[in-house]
């Protein structure tokens, strides 16, 4: 059966703000305390929704995340009215507040591993919701991100909803950001490449300076659930010094597309058996491995980091070509610059076409166009299963900004998250978007 690669990215929340709650992020440390525009961050969000819709592709919407948190702060013991919670959180801890306010379930790259029916054993979709518990803020989210999929991807026949592996660093999982598929057309059988940081259960190399967040074992785990062949998947761990130099998820220093691996040359610790491994195994479904390297003396790991040229979007046109969906920081560095003009250039690319956005914003958080996307490959009868108003419609898109340019504040700072007021702003237009895209009563207010 035939099949397409959807792109499912995620709204940015009310409480968009830079709180610096990402170490190992360098963008996200670095802006902290800053201003920001909430307004501006979903607009440019979901301008690029609409561009690669315009382009035909598919794409989908996911929501926010109910914040403030004020259930998780009453589980912390804070009482009172909504008002006497926060104002209490914040008295007792401005950075608390802070990371149950945080607008981080915008990179959707985090809110699941996506396994197609056509990888599966039970010929079903698979997700599994992320635990994302090396962060406090980010471990909050996979209760609202497992009603959100359900919401989004209803049918049981069609799709299958896994929870998140247990809340324990030893099965520490950041979801799609550390996960390719590599295949010919997307309905036909692929291979799946899971990346990790750390070894949980027996020694191995591990990073010195940053967390490494996705362990294999976690890995393992998710490929377990998705019923996949171990003839068809690879495990390859992230090379530790990078991670150390920021590169906090695969997604930051490789990308994928089908048969193509678009990747630096220090992405991972044993690159050549990586290369090997999938090559064979993609070779036994009749593929053949395109793996272009990002020499590290033309493209340094902190001119990636900098430019965030690997949390791009590798997709393929309607036409068959493939293209690049970069931040604009990447045009605006002259190495990376000179490097994809280079690359679209040359006779035997199977990259053609490069496309800039400008999402400073989200950017300036520590997340580019790729930290904002879920991939979901889907046939045609999935496609059909799935809830149709979250679908990137020209009149979806003007009703979006239209409720974003109505509810979203202009500019914010960590302190604005004790306003009540605030709150009261986010929970009336979260109640009218879960209308939007109809997916019933998905937040704790709403129950």
């Amino acid at each position: 059966m035939s099949g397409i690669e959807a792109n499912f990215d995620g709204l940015v929340g009310m409480t968009h703000h830079y709180a610096g709650l990402s170490m190992g992020n360098e963008a996200s440390m670095n802006h902290r305390g800053q201003e920001s525009n909430p307004r501006k961050a979903a607009l440019q969000g979901l301008m690029k929704m609409k561009a690669l819709s315009d382009m035909g592709l598919v794409q989908g919407v996911l929501p926010p995340q109910q914040r403030p948190n004020l259930p998780a702060l009453r589980q912390l013991g804070f009482t009172g009215s909504d008002e006497q919670v926060l104002n209490k959180a914040a008295q007792y801890s401005p950075l608390l507040l802070s990371k149950l306010s945080s607008a981080s379930s915008m990179w959707t790259a985090n809110a699941a591993t996506v396994s197609p029916s056509a990888d599966s054993a039970d010929q079903r979709v698979h997700f599994t919701v992320a635990n994302l518990n090396n962060k406090l803020h980010r471990s909050l989210e996979s209760v609202t991100t497992s009603r959100a999929l359900k919401a989004t991807f209803p049918d049981q026949d069609c799709f299958a909803h896994h929870d998140p592996l247990p809340q324990h660093p030893d099965w520490g999982d950041e979801g799609a950001a550390n996960h390719n598929r590599f295949c010919g057309e997307y309905g036909e059988a692929g291979v799946q490449l899971f990346v990790y940081g750390r070894r949980a259960l027996q020694e191995g190399i591990a990073p010195k300076r940053y967390p490494a967040r996705q362990t294999l074992e976690a890995s393992q785990a998710v490929a377990r659930l998705h019923q996949l062949e171990e003839a068809r998947t690879v495990f390859a761990q992230q090379n530790p010094a990078v991670i150390d130099s920021g590169v906090f998820h695969n997604d930051v220093i490789a990308v994928s597309n089908r048969n193509v691996l678009f990747y630096h040359q220090q992405a991972f610790l044993n690159p050549q058996s990586v290369l090997t491994e999938l090559s064979e195994k993609l070779a036994r479904l009749g593929q053949t491995l395109i793996a272009v390297e990002v020499p590290t003396e033309q493209i340094t790991v902190q001119n990636a980091v900098e430019s965030y040229l690997f949390n791009s979007q590798l997709l393929s046109q309607p036409d068959g070509n493939m293209m690049l969906i970069l931040p604009e920081e990447c045009h605006q560095n002259h190495n990376v610059s000179a490097y994809l003009h280079a690359l679209v250039a040359g006779r035997n690319s199977p990259i053609n076409k490069l496309h800039f956005f400008d999402l400073r914003e989200s950017m300036r958080n520590g997340g580019g166009p790729a930290c904002l996307r879920l991939r979901v490959v889907l046939n045609e009868k999935e496609l059909a299963a799935v809830n149709p108003a979250t679908l990137m419609t020209p009149e979806l898109y003007q009703r979006l900004t239209t409720w974003v340019e109505r509810h979203y504040r202009d500019s914010l700072y960590i302190t604005d998250m004790a306003d009540p007021q605030l709150l009261s702003e986010v929970y009336c237009a979260l109640d009218e978007l879960t209308q939007i895209l109809r997916l019933g009563s998905i937040y704790e207010f709403q129950r």
